[in-house]
């Protein structure tokens, strides 16, 4: 019987979380980790993923390009069992569809939706037989898809981002409708949140009015600031563990208010 005084414990499972060096990805392996999990750290990054790894009990690096095939078939050759997958890695876009070049568009693609499908498909087979591990009591395999508020509602100047966010959202849907007894598949659609994602994005197109644009999108959020990659990783904690076993093809929004003004 689990033990209610530690709720969301995810002991002896098996965690892979993508893009999992920095952010919202750094965060979670913090936090599954913390909850008892061992956990891959797969990053087109290595030497930062092996960086973080050094720093926990329970984790180690995974060289992983979730735009590769052969990357994504080496580092599952590597894995001998995967109850949890984080489908993290992404990059966004600042562009309309007058702005958006083709190849920019195809990157996106490339990266937040063909990478989610070839990470799944890749890793499938060990997710659908987690439900046969005696550690995890028959329950099965899950699947948290890092989405966005831009796979929910509309976005100035994001046009190739929105794209790609609602068709992770779309295919969060479809798996849990696939597999709805081996596989529960959900996905987190946060708002803004303080990463280095974000101040790539502030560098890189608002280098010459940074801090009016970060004050821009504190306000639209109706509580006034950013969100912690730390309150994402609760988040994902709490939907791989059991107390989450009735909650599978579910959108969660954790966006401080956005998308219910």
């Amino acid at each position: 019987m689990k033990d209610q005084a530690q709720p969301f414990r995810l002991d002896n499972r098996h965690a892979l979380v993508t893009g999992g060096a920095s952010g919202i990805g750094a965060a979670t392996v913090k936090e599954l980790a913390s909850s008892g999990a061992f956990v891959w750290i797969a990053d087109i990054n290595h030497p930062a993923a092996e960086a973080l790894a050094a720093s926990l009990p329970s984790a180690q690096a995974l060289a992983l390009d979730v735009t590769s095939r052969s990357s994504i078939a080496a580092a599952a050759a590597r894995l001998s069992r995967l109850d949890i997958l984080v489908n993290n890695a992404g990059i966004g876009h600042v562009g309309s569809i007058e702005t958006t070049e083709p190849e920019d568009f195809d990157r996106l693609i490339s990266v937040n939706v063909r990478g989610v499908y070839l990470v799944t498909r890749g890793l499938i087979p060990l997710l659908l037989a987690s439900q046969l591990n005696p550690d995890n009591e028959g329950h099965a395999g899950t699947i948290v898809n890092i989405a966005s508020v831009s796979g929910l509602v509309g976005i100035k100047q994001r046009f190739a981002y929105c794209t790609s966010k609602g068709a992770v959202i779309a295919m969060t849907r479809q798996l849990a409708v696939e597999y709805p007894k081996t596989l529960r598949v959900n996905a987190i659609c946060p708002g803004t949140v303080e990463t280095p994602f974000v101040e790539g994005y502030l560098e890189k197109f608002h280098s010459h009015n940074m801090e009016e644009t970060r004050a821009e999108l504190r306000a639209r959020q109706p509580v006034g600031r950013l969100g912690q990659p730390h309150e994402i990783a609760s988040l994902v904690r709490y939907l791989a563990s059991d107390e989450a076993a009735f909650i599978s093809g579910s959108l969660f929004t954790i966006d401080g208010g956005w998308t219910a003004a």
